[in-house]
């Protein structure tokens, strides 16, 4: 029987005969931070692709809104923005739901239509709804105790552009028979109703 004298004899051994050589047990880090080091998480690059609008939506659709302040008011579509969100109208005159921009999820589309062939509302665009900055500097105590907040007013522009919006639709609403009574009525659900056998 031979004697190994060594471990890299015993090594060389193993290795001769096709084996791998045992691998090291690594080291635990002697020092270990307190906190969690924060890394960056690697995220893949996705392609701004803008939402696919739903078949039943085509301009001049008249949509039931389901969130928000108006939740219940139908209004009339009339493009959809860059952003994917669905630009609307009351009109205001009518039901008192001015321009503004809603999500395609939060609404439901009906057979009935308006014709809005012809009404510019280039204007209206993501930008154009876009808030302004809040001021985020630090108060003083006094400003923080006087209680009373100052009452935001619209802006005379958003104001002016919502009346010639008005004036255009206007009249397309008038010519569709009871559809100005139609769209100031708000919709509801009473007892017994089944809304997933209703037809909108």
């Amino acid at each position: 029987m031979v004697k190994v004298t060594s471990v890299e004899q015993a090594l060389k051994g193993t290795l001769s005969k096709g084996r791998t050589a045992p691998k090291k047990a690594s080291k635990t880090p002697s020092f270990y931070p307190a906190d969690d080091a924060k890394f960056p998480l690697k995220r893949a690059a996705v392609a701004k692709t803008q939402t696919k609008l739903r078949a039943s939506i085509t301009p001049g659709t008249i949509l039931i809104l389901l969130a928000g302040h108006f939740k219940g008011k139908r209004v009339i579509f009339l493009k959809q923005l860059e952003s994917g969100l669905l630009l609307v109208c009351g009109p205001y005159g009518v039901n008192g739901v001015p321009a503004k921009r809603v999500n395609q999820c939060y609404v439901i589309a009906t057979s009935q239509k308006v014709d809005v062939s012809g009404v510019d509302c280039s204007k209206f665009d993501d930008k154009y709804f876009k808030k302004p900055a809040k001021d985020r500097s630090k108060k003083s105590e006094e400003d923080f105790f006087k209680g009373e907040a100052e009452k935001k007013e619209l802006p005379a522009s958003y104001v002016a552009d919502n009346k010639a919006l008005d004036a255009a639709i206007a009249p397309k609403v008038q010519a569709v028979p009871h559809l100005a009574g139609y769209l100031a009525t708000k919709f509801t659900l009473r007892s017994g109703d089944k809304p997933h056998e209703m037809k909108f």
